[in-house]
């Protein structure tokens, strides 16, 4: 995609509102409902965007964890944008994926998609990457700021980062901005580092790598790491077809057990698990290099200290990890998640958000029966380093 045709992510993100209504879905289900009549038992098929997100998955499929359950997996499927990600899911291309948690609000609830979120993929894991010059969220007011997606936990928080600091987040790309205005464009995030090189945008907030890569090649820095914002949050989640969670239980709690393992896995082998994700693994998951991986999964102590000093990190107490990973949807995250949303500048059809109760869509939008299931066979919650409770109050502070 060429940097300068900024109009390419515009036309994908209408792709993807036409594919997520009721009509545009309804094609690509017919299509699932025909491979799942002829294929009953399909192997496990991820579909994944090169971005730390889908880390779980992919060392699951690395590590054979998928077949050491007992079922058959295929090569993931490396997909281009978000789009590609909707389409190849709804059709049954593949059947297990990593997507953006506010994007299951709009798939479930604008346009029916019958799929539940089974498990969160991983917590924190993004940041705010601005030009070297600028040291204060202030100073971006009046300049252009990227985001993955408008249904993305990163518009979720940069637009409460902005107002807190005075800024007004608009989406008006071709008028003239106030010093107070910031606007915002959806960028795919591997355009995101040569667009603010090129001073097209002043800064981004996107998943990892991205905020590394642009440390790496010295043409940003980080302002604030998301999980320093939303203690925790989850990012992207674990999206199964609500056919198969009812129709394959065996399958699906075995899929799972493979993740959460993964999981499990990851944390203990950082390092490792940036080397077998990166272009120099067996497997090429991802373009990015072992270094740019190792930023994100296995950072230093000097980085952190680092962070700490620059404000990058200013909640020192929570400990947090620049990514980490712990399966279980928290209620208390989804309920705090579409109360945001309601308030959150959304370019699109937003209306369906206004009728959805957070505490019934917590409960409706996960099937956590799997998950709960996993997470015991390992040792509970505090194999991850949790309390041992399925309950937990949300912190939220700029």
């Amino acid at each position: 995609m060429c940097l300068d045709d900024f109009t390419h992510s515009r036309r994908d993100f209408l792709k993807l509102s036409a594919l997520l209504t009721a009509g545009g879905a309804l094609p690509l289900l017919g299509s699932l409902q025909a491979r799942a009549a002829a294929e009953p038992d399909a192997p496990v098929r991820i579909g994944y965007l090169p971005i730390t997100d889908a880390t779980p998955l992919l060392v699951a499929h690395n590590n054979g964890l998928f077949e050491a359950e007992g079922i058959r997996s295929e090569r993931p499927v490396l997909l281009r944008s978000w789009a590609q990600v909707i389409e190849a899911f709804i059709s049954g291309q593949v059947n297990v994926i990593h997507l953006l948690s506010p994007m299951t609000v709009w798939a479930r609830y604008g346009s029916k998609v019958p799929a539940k979120v089974v498990a969160w993929n991983h917590v924190g894991g993004s940041g705010l990457t601005v030009a070297p010059g600028i040291t204060e969220v202030r100073q971006l007011g009046g300049q252009a700021l990227a985001i993955p997606f408008w249904y993305s936990i990163h518009n979720v928080v940069v637009q409460q980062l902005l107002r807190d600091n005075g800024l007004t987040p608009v989406s008006r790309p071709s008028s003239p901005l106030a010093a107070n205005e910031v606007n915002l464009l959806v960028l795919p995030p591997s355009d995101m580092p040569p667009a603010l090189a090129s001073k097209r945008i002043a800064g981004y907030i996107v998943a990892e790598p991205f905020n590394a890569l642009a440390e790496e090649l010295k043409v940003g820095r980080v302002q604030r790491f998301t999980g320093d914002i939303w203690r925790n949050h989850a990012c992207c989640v674990v999206f199964m077809h609500e056919q198969d969670l009812n129709n394959r239980p065996e399958w699906s709690q075995k899929v799972v057990n493979a993740i959460v393992k993964a999981q499990l896995w990851t944390r203990d082998n950082r390092a490792e698990a940036a080397r077998l994700l990166s272009r120099d693994g067996a497997n090429r998951y991802t373009p990015h290099a072992p270094q740019v991986l190792s930023r994100v999964l296995a950072p230093s102590a000097g980085e952190r200290q680092q962070y700490l000093a620059d404000g990058a990190i200013q909640h020192a107490q929570w400990d947090e990890q620049r990514i980490d990973f712990q399966p279980y949807p928290f209620p208390s995250y989804t309920e705090e998640l579409v109360k945001r949303l309601k308030d959150t500048l959304i370019e699109g059809d937003k209306g369906f958000l206004a009728s959805l109760d957070p505490q019934h869509t917590a409960r409706d939008l996960v099937d956590e029966r799997f998950v709960r299931n996993a997470i015991a066979s390992v040792g509970g919650l505090k194999a991850f380093g949790l309390p041992d409770s399925f309950e937990r109050s949300e912190e939220f502070s700029l």
